[in-house]
């Protein structure tokens, strides 16, 4: 279903299909006297008497073709509760035929003038679907006019709109199956996004061999795709001060390789690019809203198969830092293409600070769920910073430990470490304390294992299911409150 959201200056018209007001959580209309039909004003409050009003959206029907909707906005509330009711409004109305809703602004109080821009945030959010491959494509429509003095800003529409770009384009990315979404593919992609004003460099096989990521290229060796390497900027100062840097694994698909995974479920590692699909949202939206921040997003991509060419157990690989890695286990991939993607941001770029993102372990769905994402950082500022970020936008995230005592499980004997822990136990962590290694500068750097929260079967407050787009508003809320 697409959502249309028009905004003008004048009044509804009252024979508009369906019109919404905003009441308090008490649901009294006193407010909308001067709104609505002195009949209708007195049919409503007659039936608001018999309504369960501790529910937050009421409906009235005028006529067979018209309804009056009511939406309470508690005292307190927030804009992740605004968020959420938007979400509400469209689950609840999304299969009415007539779609088309007048949203009265000047029903809002002053004190929550800006509820209105989450309520519809929320509601353009959970609008989402992905039938790009179905025959038969839903092909309704909800139109929503807003008028009145409190609709949002010129400035704020803008804003909402490139978040909500950059979240559509990472759920795309995320929902497409491997073999349309393979690396030569996703390059093309990236590429295309000059066009928003970024700033794109895409090092290829040869390139990357020439710098000697050969832990990256280890990763897709067994493929016939290719492995890049891309770089997206976005320069919105005028400036020339340290970028914000993001670092994504891309790995588009994840057989495990040599080691291969098991057959049930591997359909979904589809999925396993989804960090990169993070950065690319994110870089996306900071360009759409001309954010006055310099950033850059960079992503590793790769298919993981287990070819004739493909990297062994046992393999001793040199990587970009010119640490060695001895791959015990070739399933654990993803930290060896942020491996050399981090150790190149922090030379290159020499960034204020790194935030890596990755569907990287089992172990952090086992700890956490799908409530939380992992976090692992090097700094007490960077990890607040983003606990508070991931709070006002309800995409969390847990601190977790780090400790030089973890450095004994992926020490080798054979080479400087070891790519997994053989021993047991602390699987998110030993994979964190490896990326740890990669960061040589003491660059600020925190790590989020997304394995929990990219995808989600049964749908959560802003999503109906599938690919979420968690991250996106994280990282944009964090440069959004600190940064800009």
């Amino acid at each position: 279903m697409t959502v249309q959201i028009k905004y003008k200056n004048n009044l509804l018209n009252k024979n508009t299909a369906n019109l919404v007001y905003f009441a308090d959580d008490k649901f009294n209309i006193s407010s909308l006297k001067k709104q609505i039909s002195s009949t209708e004003f007195s049919f409503i409050s007659d039936l608001i008497k018999t309504k369960d009003i501790k529910r937050e959206i009421l409906t009235f029907d005028i006529s067979s073709k018209r309804k009056i909707v009511l939406v309470s906005l508690k005292k307190n509330i927030t804009s992740s509760d605004a968020e959420n009711l938007g979400a509400s409004f469209f689950d609840k109305f999304k299969d009415l035929k007539q779609n088309d809703f007048g949203i009265n602004s000047d029903t809002i109080s002053n004190r929550s003038k800006n509820i209105l821009a989450y309520f519809l945030h929320g509601l353009k959010l959970k609008s989402y679907l992905f039938d790009k491959y179905k025959t038969k494509k839903d092909k309704k429509n909800m139109q929503i006019t807003v008028t009145g003095k409190n609709k949002p800003n010129l400035k704020d529409q803008i804003k909402f709109k490139a978040i909500e770009d950059g979240t559509f384009f990472t759920r795309d990315l995320v929902s497409e199956p491997g073999n349309i979404l393979h690396p030569d593919e996703y390059a093309k992609r990236l590429n295309l996004l000059r066009k928003d004003g970024l700033k794109i460099d895409i090092l290829d096989e040869k390139k990357l061999k020439k710098l000697g990521m050969n832990t990256l290229l280890g990763v897709g060796q067994g493929s016939i795709r290719g492995s890049y390497l891309v770089t997206m900027e976005w320069n919105g100062l005028k400036d020339k001060s340290k970028p914000l840097a993001f670092v994504g694994k891309g790995v588009c698909f994840d057989t495990g390789g040599i080691s291969l995974k098991p057959a049930k479920f591997m359909e979904d590692m589809t999925y396993d690019m989804a960090g990169s699909a993070v950065v690319v949202g994110l870089m996306k939206s900071l360009a759409l809203r001309k954010a006055k921040v310099n950033a850059v997003g960079v992503v590793g991509l790769v298919e993981n198969m287990p070819g004739g060419n493909a990297q062994r157990p046992g393999d001793i690989v040199k990587s970009y830092s010119g640490k060695t890695v001895e791959i015990l286990n070739t399933d654990a991939e993803g930290r060896l293409v942020l491996a050399d993607a981090l150790t190149y941001t922090e030379e290159k770029f020499k960034p204020k600070f790194i935030v890596d993102l990755a569907t990287l372990t089992g172990a952090i769905i086992v700890s956490l769920g799908s409530e939380y994402a992992g976090l692992f950082s090097n700094n007490d500022k960077l990890s607040n910073q983003l606990i508070k970020a991931g709070e006002n936008v309800e995409e969390k995230v847990w601190r977790m430990p780090l400790n030089k005592n973890f450095d004994k499980l992926i020490d080798s004997k054979n080479a400087d470490m070891q790519n997994i822990n053989y021993v047991g136990g602390a699987g998110s962590t030993t994979a964190a304390q490896f990326l740890q290694r990669f960061i040589l500068n003491k660059t600020p750097w925190a790590h989020l294992d997304i394995a929990g929260m990219a995808f989600s079967k049964y749908g959560g407050a802003l999503n109906s299911g599938g690919a979420t787009g968690y991250g996106v508003r994280l990282l944009n809320k964090l440069i959004e409150d600190n940064y800009e």
